[in-house]
């Protein structure tokens, strides 16, 4: 059931896109929400990526519903900070799966969602008004669930897996946000657009702030301010690095019987800390 702090973050989740910018960490587990948290951020989101790794599956709605609402209900058990999920591309086709969907995760404590309008990986998409459709149902689910103020990203995946002519993909994104802006979202996420003049245009002409992905080698942060950009994630690339440094350590003692990637990890009884507060 909904309560009146869950309406609180909903509410801080939304003020954080009505100016500036800010950065949302993603977290795969509750642990790494929790150091993520510890770090300082204003609010975290999933990745469904880092989860479905976590749980020895590869990413692409590979997760159950379940699956995603056991997460993010143990996440938010150990932080107080916003949440919100990465329900893929809703867990079914359809508005009803949509909605059944909405209403779990808002039951698990999330206070946002990215709904795709991926079909399947690496396309097709679902036509403009069939997404639409779909975020009306997400909007109506939130309310009827308790929380209207739950905090709808849209992701379109037109520049990620290159869909349609590429002259012609501003348009189908800028359609697409005036479409999904329409039916209910309260912002725009468009992974695989990391061109600074591309981005500083959408983000003149969209009705909806803009969420991009980073990481290493696309623009900074400060960068993507300055092209009007409000939400920056990085998706998988905090647990890919994670895993790098697990892989670097293992080597060492592996090939070299020495500590020292060792070194640096917060000890046993800060992690556990972590888990307590």
């Amino acid at each position: 059931m909904v309560n009146d702090a869950q309406r609180a973050a909903a509410q801080n989740f939304r003020n954080l896109h009505a100016e500036g910018v800010f950065v949302l960490p993603n977290a795969w587990d509750a642990l790494s929400a929790a150091v993520i948290a510890e770090a300082g951020a204003p609010a975290i989101a999933t990745t469904s990526a880092g989860a479905s790794w976590a749980l020895g599956r590869t990413d692409g709605e590979r997760l159950s519903r379940e699956d995603m609402v056991a997460l993010i209900r143990r996440i938010t058990s150990v932080v107080s900070v916003p949440v919100t999920a990465d329900i893929e591309s809703g867990y079914g086709p359809t508005p009803s799966d949509v909605a059944a969907t909405i209403a779990a995760v808002v039951d698990a404590g999330a206070v946002g969602v990215n709904l795709e309008d991926s079909l399947a990986p690496g396309g097709p998409l679902h036509e403009p008004a069939a997404q639409a459709e779909r975020l009306r149902a997400a909007r109506t689910a939130a309310a009827a669930a308790g929380l209207p103020e739950l905090v709808v990203n849209a992701r379109t995946d037109v520049y990620l897996f290159g869909i349609g002519a590429e002259a012609g993909r501003f348009d189908d994104v800028l359609a697409r946000s005036i479409a999904y802006a329409e039916a209910g979202a309260d912002s725009l996420f468009v992974p695989g657009l990391l061109d600074l003049p591309t981005l500083t245009a959408l983000a003149e002409k969209s009705p909806l702030p803009i969420n991009v992905m980073t990481g290493p080698g696309g623009p900074s942060v400060a960068e993507l301010a300055a092209a009007g950009v409000r939400r920056v994630s990085v998706g998988s690339a905090l647990t890919q690095a994670a895993y790098a440094r697990a892989a670097e350590a293992a080597r060492e003692l592996l090939e070299k019987g020495t500590y020292s990637a060792l070194a640096d990890g917060p000890d046993f009884g800060a992690v556990q800390g972590l888990l307590r507060s």
